[in-house]
């Protein structure tokens, strides 16, 4: 089994999502090719990694993070909410991500808009990208096609993908249009033909998010290319050295 790994908002199954504890122990496994994280912007416009618009479920923060600037965001607890061990760790921006990522670790940015939350989001997400030259080091990823759009408008170089919870055969085309060469699916969604026909278009696929080693198994062996997006590491490494073992 050759399938990169994903930590999917980092490490998630052993330190709180989205935070530098979860990305930094994705970055200290040299197995682990990829992380993928999710941006917003704070109410002055930085990007900040949380997965959610609103606070209540990984902060100790309230309301939505638009309403907050930076400086008010990385002062939140990002870590009690998943074990006593994390209290105090913070919302990260994505600038502090990307000084520790670079040069270790690709990044699957998904930007949280639905293309009216954020108008800024391509161009701020962009400028920290570019402050740190790593334009081929992520690919941004979002389920609103205009906002894939128009990140490609304001960077011919930098990598994009959709994101999808589905199927339709006229994938591959609508990629194409929009200068995309990715595709975060659903594992679910997945099978030989699907798969092909993906590859066939030059299309390179993340399946999310696998968590259960029998699925991972599952798809690992539609391509041993498929990108394996999970919160478990961990289980990754248990079902790769399976599959060498048995070979």
């Amino acid at each position: 089994m050759r399938n990169p790994c994903v930590a999917h908002r980092g490490w998630s199954s052993r330190a709180p999502e989205n935070t530098m504890a979860a990305i930094r122990m994705a970055i200290q496994d040299p197995d682990v090719e990829w992380i993928e994280i999710d941006v917003h912007l704070s109410k002055d416009h930085v990007p900040v990694v949380i997965h959610d618009p609103t606070l209540r479920r990984t902060t100790n923060g309230k309301g939505d993070v638009k309403n907050l600037t930076a400086a008010e965001l990385t002062s939140l607890d990002a870590g009690n909410w998943f074990s006593q061990k994390y209290q105090g760790e913070p919302v990260p921006t994505l600038d502090q991500v990307l000084k520790e990522t670079v040069g270790h670790c690709k990044l699957n940015i998904e930007l949280k808009t639905n293309g009216i939350r954020y108008p800024l989001i391509e161009q701020k997400v962009l400028e920290c990208i570019q402050s740190y030259k790593a334009e081929k080091e992520v690919v941004i990823t979002c389920f609103h096609e205009g906002t894939l759009y128009r990140m490609k408008k304001l960077s011919g170089v930098i990598r994009t993908g959709l994101i999808i919870d589905g199927w339709r055969n006229t994938l591959p085309k609508e990629l194409k249009e929009l200068g995309s060469d990715f595709l975060s699916i659903a594992y679910t969604k997945l099978n030989k033909e699907r798969v092909a026909l993906l590859r066939e278009a030059g299309i390179q696929i993340m399946a999310w998010t696998i968590n259960e080693k029998r699925a991972i198994r599952k798809v690992a062996e539609l391509d041993p290319e498929i990108l394996i997006c999970t919160n478990y590491p961990d289980r990754w490494h248990e079902v790769r050295q399976r599959t060498v073992s048995h070979r």
